[in-house]
């Protein structure tokens, strides 16, 4: 680190806020260096011994300080690594009144998107979705999940499930779950989506590169064919800090009691 990085932690020493904990102290002094630009995205903290010699406080001080930030976003550790500022993360302003798919919305936003498939195959349909698809116990149910990742950062799980009769082939999915209905006619043209905040496990954590608990919006979609038939159940689950979801809304014309309308 840089020697105006280093006064963070030497400087603790002469600013003595009287009664704000030391961990208190040291963890606003790194937030303020990264908010100021002192130290930016990626850069590296020096170790907990280092910044306890620093600042001359205990170490245990120092992991309490680095743990509320690695919690809040600020930084990230990275195992057998050490700990760095974490990238600045370009939030998405997603549309709730379309209904496009995750490579068609970023490839609006001149993002590049890849995904790292996490399972593609068919299965015996759960009960919920054997009550939301209209499947018999007999049927399968194809199953499609995916990191979605876009510029190098995932933002997104997604996990879909379909009829095995309209998707018998999971693998034909290469980028497009929609372009790949779109040529047998089943592409979707209207969803109902209800929306919810949760708090992330470890395993979906650890694939969207967040820490455990960290905010999350939990989607689940249900698509629909022109004819009104159930074609698509979708379960996603969306970064906390990389999404807005925006929704337009109408004010409708309100009734006066006397059938006149104001």
């Amino acid at each position: 680190m840089s020697e105006a990085a280093d006064s963070i932690f030497s400087g603790l020493k002469q600013s003595q806020q009287s009664g704000a904990p030391l961990y208190l102290q040291l963890r606003r002094s790194i937030e303020d260096a990264v908010n100021r630009g002192v130290i930016g995205p990626g850069d590296a903290l020096p170790s907990e011994r280092d910044i306890a010699s620093k600042a001359d406080i205990s170490r245990v001080t120092v992991r309490k300080a680095v743990q509320d930030l690695v919690k809040g976003g600020i930084l990230v550790q990275r195992h057998g690594s050490g700990t760095f500022v974490a990238p600045r993360m370009e939030r998405v302003e997603q549309s709730l009144s379309r209904l496009t798919s995750f490579t068609e919305d970023m490839a609006r936003r001149g993002m590049a998107v890849r995904s790292q498939w996490l399972d593609r195959g068919l299965y015996a349909p759960s009960p919920e979705e054997m009550m939301v698809l209209g499947l018999a116990s007999s049927e399968l149910v194809a199953r499609v999940a995916r990191l979605r990742i876009a510029n190098d950062t995932p933002l997104a799980i997604e996990r879909a499930s379909i009829s095995a009769s309209v998707l018998p082939d999971p693998g034909a999915v290469a980028t497009s779950l929609y372009a790949v209905l779109e040529t047998t006619g089943n592409r979707p043209v209207r969803a109902v989506q209800r929306i919810s905040a949760a708090n992330l496990g470890e395993s979906d954590a650890q694939l969207l590169e967040v820490p455990a608990g960290s905010a999350t919006l939990r989607i689940e979609r249900i698509s629909y064919l022109g004819s009104g038939k159930v074609i698509e159940f979708t379960r996603s689950i969306y970064r906390g800090d990389a999404y807005d979801f925006v929704a337009e809304l109408r004010l409708g014309v309100a009734s006066d009691g006397n059938g006149e309308r104001s």
